[in-house]
Formats: C-alpha cells, structure tokens, sequence
C-alpha cells in the first residue's frame, strides 16, 4: 500500500520511500563506502593520518583524483587505510546474502576494496573500483555492458551526489541508502531527488 510522499522545500522536488513505488529491478548496482559499509571515520583517519586537517575531508570522490589533489602519494593513502576494521551498516550483513543480481560500482582503492570483500565473504556479480575507471571517477555505463542491461533494468544504490550523478549520465533509477546518517540529514533538509531507503531489508522489495 503507497504510504505518503516526503516533500521538500521545493513542491517540484518529491522524495518517495522506495517501499511505496512498486518498482522492481533486474539488478542493483551499489556504491561501497557509505553504503553497504560505515566506513566514514576510517576514510577520514587514513586522510588525517597523512596530515588532512579533518574538517576539510568530504566523500564520494575517486580516490586517485582527491589524493592528487591534497598532493599525497594513492599508495601511502592505501597503506593507511585499515581494511579490517570498517563493518557493514546494522542489518546490511543479513541481506547481502538475499540480495538477487548486484554488484559493485565504487571509487574506492581496488586493494582495500577487495580485502573488505574476502573479509565480509560478499560475492556480488562485478566488483569494480577505482582502477576500472583508469583511476578517475566510477560511472555505470560499462558496468550495465558487462551484466548486459540496460538502464531501466537497475538502480543505482549510493549515498553521495556522485552517485546519484553515476545514476542520472546512464539514466536509472537512484535509491539513496538513507540508513546513512548523512543521507539521512540530507532527507530531512529536503535536499535529495530520488528513492529514500530506511533499512537495508527493503532492499529486498527492489528485485
């Protein structure tokens, strides 16, 4: 049954709990960090680490691009980052081995992004990182040519505007992971277009 719409400062914008839509998928395409796993503080701790001041660290960028920019070498950024620390989001362990066709579509470092893979135990379809995309930033298209489908087949599931940017250059559907606090705040300020999830369980309603 459609539950009520979550609108925005701008009546034009609409904001609906992907409970409510009806629409299913072929497959889901996730981004990585920030969404299936909590792994914020480490990100920040690896940057600051290697002397960022903590305040200045945003997210969603491809790691090549942003550790050029603070004029810092990727390896030694690879190297600070723990890959046996950062979990799953509560509840996101119990679904991921439920989930239909997924994969993975991430800026992250492809060695610290496959370590948390075997880790986790997570299999998803395709598992492509920043050096897919010759180190600059992830976008769906040649993902969707490796699964074979098409846009309207799939979603994007993220929690940066870079992915909803990956969402709208192909055309899918972009569903937030609203159990993010930061995606969460931005619900509330009335500042995202798009599929709001609450929990990792309705992920399952997608397929």
């Amino acid at each position: 049954m459609a539950g009520p719409a979550l609108l925005g400062p701008d009546p034009g914008r609409v904001i609906v709990s992907a409970m409510t839509t009806g629409r299913t998928y072929e497959a889901l395409v996730f981004d990585f960090d920030g969404t299936l796993v909590d792994s914020d503080e480490e990100l920040v701790r690896a940057f600051v680490l290697l002397g960022v001041p903590r305040e200045g660290i945003t997210f969603g960028h491809a790691i090549a691009e942003e550790t050029d920019r603070r004029g810092l070498a990727l390896d030694a950024y690879a190297d600070a980052y723990r890959v046996d620390v950062v979990e799953p989001f509560p509840g996101v362990g119990a679904v991921v081995p439920l989930l239909g066709r997924w994969a993975l579509c991430s800026n992250k470092h492809p060695r610290s992004g496959a370590a948390e893979l075997e880790r986790l135990d997570w299999h998803p379809e395709l598992a492509w990182f920043s050096d897919s995309f010759d180190w600059a930033h992830k976008h769906l298209s040649p993902v969707l040519d490796a699964m074979g489908l098409r846009a309207e087949q799939v979603a994007m599931v993220g929690d940066s505007t870079g992915d909803a940017r990956c969402a709208s250059e192909v055309g899918c559907d972009m569903v937030w992971a609203g159990w993010n606090p930061r995606v969460r705040a931005r619900r509330e300020a009335g500042a995202l277009d798009g599929i709001v999830l609450e929990r990792p369980d309705q992920l399952l309603d997608l397929y």
